[in-house]
């Protein structure tokens, strides 16, 4: 049932930002060289995929993380975030403050990698410094969206984003997934800054 759902939402997903692909590409393009979608590395049920998204850094940006190092505002665990980013592009700042950034993760969610719900998808660098108690979440299909990602995203602390994830793999089910779903929807809709 879960694979049918992300099945059926993920074509509606392409289906409906299909019309984003042509001016995401043309502004990323315009603005900067290199790939208009990148592929990142994340860990998702238990191994290592390539994540797809719209560039919105320049090129060779995960190069340039440990010299940003002493930038980084998380300072709870080991994710890493900068209000400010000097990686950004102009174009890359507008696409993801309105999440499209995200669109080309609905190919992930068809293709099976990912589901439409679920953990938080992060690098394989910072999944192995999850505590021995948060490490079952290595074996569960990452997100698109999800619990935590909904309650707060990166703003969450380290500890609370992995015991929301947790609590969703204990109890996940059709109707909690329609449900973050529809919130998802409503964040990026009303306010899409919030996710």
């Amino acid at each position: 049932m879960n694979r049918l759902l992300d099945i059926a939402f993920s074509s509606l997903g392409l289906l409906v930002t299909a019309v984003f692909y042509p001016f995401a590409a043309f502004a990323i393009k315009l603005e900067t060289h290199g790939p208009v979608i990148v592929k990142l590395d994340r860990v998702s049920a238990g191994k290592i995929i390539k994540v797809y998204k719209f560039r919105t850094m320049v090129e060779n940006a995960h190069a340039m993380k440990p010299l940003l190092k002493n930038l980084n505002e998380r300072r709870d665990g080991p994710f890493f975030k900068i209000k400010n980013d000097p990686r950004l592009t102009r174009v890359g700042k507008i696409i993801r403050k309105f999440r499209l950034d995200e669109f080309p993760q609905f190919f992930n969610v068809f293709k099976g990698e990912l589901a439409m719900v679920g953990p938080r998808p992060h690098e394989p660098e910072e999944v192995i410094h999850y505590p021995e108690e948060y490490k079952h979440l290595l074996l569960a299909k990452s997100g698109l969206t999800g619990l935590s990602q909904v309650s707060g995203a990166s703003g969450l602390p380290f500890l609370k984003e992995l015991q929301l994830d947790s609590d969703y793999v204990k109890n996940k089910s059709l109707r909690l997934n329609l449900k973050i779903i529809a919130k998802t929807a409503a964040i990026i809709f009303f306010d899409p800054t919030a996710v």
